[in-house]
């Protein structure tokens, strides 16, 4: 992986989605947009809160591998796993254009990480989140699953 780019097609959530997000670190923040499709919305143009939260916790759990490969000087990215993931549903979520994704890092150690998010759409903020991320060694059941 590049500091340039983070896919999250490994994220089994998102690969659930078939989201295939790509996130950019920007300005010391991750970033991404994604269009939401109409299999997606809980009813009609409104994007549905569950994919809301998947995109939020994948986008803020690669931000945070993503800090913590930056920590290590690594060239690749930890495992991470949620370990405590919040959001807040702010307002409906429409779904005629590209939804955009933010997270930063707030506090972060060797093998862990506390990131907020927001999702944001026509101009709004619709969503946000705070959650711990944590790297994973081998042994772990999710290490290298994905």
């Amino acid at each position: 992986m590049t500091a340039e780019l983070i896919t999250l097609q490994r994220s089994q959530s998102a690969a659930i989605l078939h989201a295939h997000i790509r996130s950019f670190p920007k300005d010391g923040e991750v970033i991404a947009k994604w269009k939401p499709e109409k299999k997606y919305e809980a009813f009609e143009g409104v994007l549905n809160g569950g994919v809301i939260g998947t995109l939020l916790d994948c986008h803020c759990n690669w931000t945070a591998a993503y800090h913590l490969m930056k920590h290590a000087k690594e060239d690749h990215p930890p495992c991470t796993v949620t370990a405590e993931y919040a959001i807040k549903l702010l307002r409906p979520t429409p779904t005629n254009d590209s939804v955009f994704l933010s997270a930063k890092v707030i506090d972060l150690t060797d093998d862990r990480a506390t990131v907020e998010g927001t999702l944001t759409a026509g101009g709004k903020v619709c969503a946000t989140c705070r959650g711990i991320f944590v790297a994973v060694k081998e042994g772990h059941p999710a290490h290298h699953r994905w």
